[in-house]
């Protein structure tokens, strides 16, 4: 597959180019799923210099980045890709692609048709246009399709999964089948993966830190600690990770909502003795690169007042405000 510069799908160099927007939580009735935050407003790739510039102009990175979300963008994967609908096997491959649908936040899988193990057939379902546009996240229905192409169905072990599989029309993923992940279970190598398909140009590091912590809500401390976690995470703000020693935990109640990352895991949820957000979570058994933030809890930056060594911090603007 060779960079095409038309209006096909573009293949992004993996040194500098298409860093994904970082997962965030989105309730849906009491379960949520992994969702991303719009990113910033779209700009010129080059600001106007405020005065003379004779030499380079410099670049911030997210805003061409942004410039490629109406596009359709993929990239190889080397990963051993398998997924499966109620045991039965549906795709084995070793040449799977990431895509991304124009003004798709997270990429999908797409395989060589010839490593598609289920039977396809040409839907009686349309394709979906989105009503504006707009970014679309993992909880946008997979029928919602931007790129062209034909709306496959599915046949796994005797069962139909209608418009569960889509064929590009685009030359450069001539071949290539993209599935619905939530209608499939799924394994990169040996492991299993939930939520979406892992972004090759998404990081999640996680540091050490002594910072002084202090996390209070209407003027109550929810809690204070000297040995957090900081968690950085692409496109959302530092996340503060805390020993459950270091919250005050008669100001909590437990929520039924639950959240699926494929970076860190599955998370629950507590929100204030009264109210109906959620405003912390935890991971009880994270996910393979994850495992520190394991019993470890955090606030949403969003609806708590954060104190980081004593100097209040400013809300971040996402999309949980």
């Amino acid at each position: 597959m060779g960079l095409n510069h038309g209006f096909h799908a573009v293949e992004h160099p993996s040194f500098d180019l298409m860093i994904s927007r970082g997962p965030a939580h989105v309730t849906v009735g009491s379960h949520s799923i992994c969702r991303h935050p719009a990113p910033a407003r779209k700009m010129p790739l080059i600001a106007a210099p405020s005065r003379a510039h004779t030499g380079p102009v410099a670049t911030r990175m997210i805003k061409t980045l942004n410039q490629l979300m109406p596009t359709l963008r993929y990239e190889p994967t080397g990963k051993w890709i398998r997924a499966s609908h109620g045991g039965r096997p549906v795709l084995d491959t070793r040449s799977a692609v990431v895509v991304w649908e124009p003004m798709r936040a997270t990429p999908i899988y797409a395989v060589p048709e010839s490593d598609v193990l289920a039977r396809l057939e040409v839907s009686a379902l349309p394709a979906r246009q989105p009503a504006e546009s707009r970014l679309l996240f993992p909880d946008d229905p997979f029928i919602i399709h931007t790129a062209e192409g034909t709306v496959l169905d599915v046949e796994a072990g005797g069962e139909l999964l209608p418009g569960a599989a889509f064929r590009f029309r685009d030359p450069d993923l001539t071949g290539y089948i993209e599935f619905d992940f939530l209608a499939l279970d799924w394994l990169e190598e040996d492991e299993p993966l939930a939520a979406h398909a892992r972004d090759p140009f998404h990081r999640v590091d996680i540091r050490s830190s002594s910072r002084h912590v202090r996390v209070e809500a209407n003027g109550v401390l929810l809690a204070e600690s000297t040995r957090p976690l900081v968690l950085f995470e692409t496109m959302l703000p530092a996340r503060f990770y805390l020993p459950v020693q270091d919250v005050h935990w008669e100001h909590l109640e437990a929520t039924d909502s639950s959240s699926d990352c494929p970076y860190k895991g599955t998370a629950n949820y507590w929100k204030l003795h009264g109210a109906g957000a959620n405003i912390a979570w935890s991971y009880a058994h994270p996910v393979s690169g994850a495992e520190a933030l394991g019993g470890l809890v955090c606030f949403y930056n969003e609806h708590v007042d954060l104190v980081i060594d004593g100097q209040q911090q400013t809300r971040p603007q996402t999309p949980f405000n």
